[in-house]
């Protein structure tokens, strides 16, 4: 039997608040979800940014590669990246990442989404590219790091902030490779 009382969803049979074991039980699937989505954000804004300001060959091997990644399924990749990388330690120069780490499947989940967010933001800097201040900003020797800096971020700074709740609330409700 429940006992309801002072507690928001009641109390179990010991007298613990559920509300409370809810919101604990909860915490590493926050954690992974928010954090692989700064992740996937970062990655996907660098290789859209670039893929779409600078075009050529980095356009062409940036899109093929996620290409790649977009042909494979979400959760197959995710499990299939999980099973490789279960028994060994990921060592990314002085950093390494054991295989019994909650930060392995959170890289994990947010590689795997980076095709689904870079691609937008390649197209909005290909639109951004055409536009005229940025036109006038080339026209005047503006190096390209400050155009990217100044002109083209600020204004995919939208797209980013509007992905941000979208795949936290996907990443949350999503099974993780270890599940």
């Amino acid at each position: 039997t429940w006992q309801f009382g002072p507690y928001m969803l009641g109390a179990d049979d010991q007298g613990r608040d559920v509300a409370a074991r809810l919101l604990y039980g909860g915490l590493n699937s926050l954690l992974i979800g928010t954090t692989s989505t700064l992740i996937c954000l970062f990655l996907a804004t660098l290789l859209g940014t670039f893929s779409g300001f600078f075009g050529g060959m980095i356009d062409t091997v940036v899109s093929r590669l996620l290409d790649v990644l977009w042909a494979f399924p979400i959760f197959f990749l995710a499990i299939s990246l999980s099973i490789v990388l279960i028994n060994k330690s990921i060592s990314l120069g002085p950093i390494t990442i054991n295989s019994g780490s909650l930060w392995l499947p959170i890289l994990i989940v947010g590689i795997v989404y980076v095709p689904y967010v870079a691609r937008p933001i390649r197209g909005q800097v290909l639109s951004l590219k055409q536009s005229e201040f940025v036109h006038a900003s080339i026209g005047l020797g503006v190096p390209a790091y400050r155009i990217l800096l100044r002109d083209i971020l600020p204004n995919v700074s939208t797209t980013i902030i509007v992905f941000v709740p979208l795949m936290i609330c996907l990443l949350y409700t999503s099974p993780s490779p270890r599940d």
